[in-house]
């Protein structure tokens, strides 16, 4: 899905444009929608609420098989170890799909996956997007990717090893800062272009623009 218009798309090319005037690093913004599908995360949860369901049935059995006699006609009769045995396995099997059409919808979905594992995901594909977009394709290695995933709200920052060798952590956890506080307010494109000119004046100290510098990488914005 789409979440900016062409101007909100321009506000962020200009910035890169911009950025990228006083230093000769390159700067790329790639908007995604998601950074994952996390079917082994739905696949785990699945698996857990049946297990859960069918230890609860051994554990408790009578209340699930008055209500199965209830709904069959209220007539109870002696349960076979056969019957049991396939109540459970059916009761298995329920919980499993429908925890897994539940966990479908995307609002659910992205609530019961632990923030670290949607952290780990974003930074994977972040640094996936760099090695094929920015990494190693700058004459001096001075590529920069600016990575936003929406729907596990999160953004990373990844740069070529150059410019990571003279650029702390410290200093990209600050235009990290900037640009969520406006991404936060709902200020997508405004707050990517913060970022970018954060970066931008980051590398513009350590990395002056030279004499035959040029435009090596897009400035506009990668919405995947």
């Amino acid at each position: 899905m789409a979440y900016l218009t062409a101007d909100q798309h321009a506000i962020v090319t200009d910035a890169v444009a911009r950025a990228e005037s006083a230093t000769s690093g390159e700067i790329v913004t790639v908007l995604a929608d998601r950074s994952d599908g996390y079917t082994d995360v739905v696949l785990m949860w699945a698996a857990g609420i049946a297990f859960s369901a069918m230890s609860l049935f051994a554990l408790l059995p009578e209340p699930f098989l008055d209500l199965w006699d209830s709904l069959i006609g209220g007539w109870t009769h002696e349960w076979t170890t056969g019957e049991l045995a396939t109540m459970t396995i059916m009761l298995g099997l329920v919980a499993f799909v429908l925890t897994w059409l539940l966990l479908s919808w995307d609002a659910l979905k992205f609530r019961v996956v632990p923030g670290p594992v949607k952290t780990a995901r974003v930074h994977d594909r972040a640094i996936s997007h760099f090695k094929v977009g920015a990494e190693r394709r700058t004459h001096g290695r001075t590529g920069v990717l600016i990575y936003l995933s929406m729907q596990e709200h999160r953004a990373e920052i990844v740069a070529d090893r150059p410019i990571a060798e003279q650029v702390s952590a410290d200093v990209w956890g600050e235009a990290m800062a900037d640009m969520l506080a406006d991404i936060k307010r709902g200020c997508v494109a405004e707050g990517m272009a913060a970022g970018v000119r954060d970066v931008g004046q980051v590398l513009a100290e350590h990395f002056p623009p030279a004499e035959d510098d040029r435009n090596e990488l897009p400035d506009r914005l990668i919405e995947v």
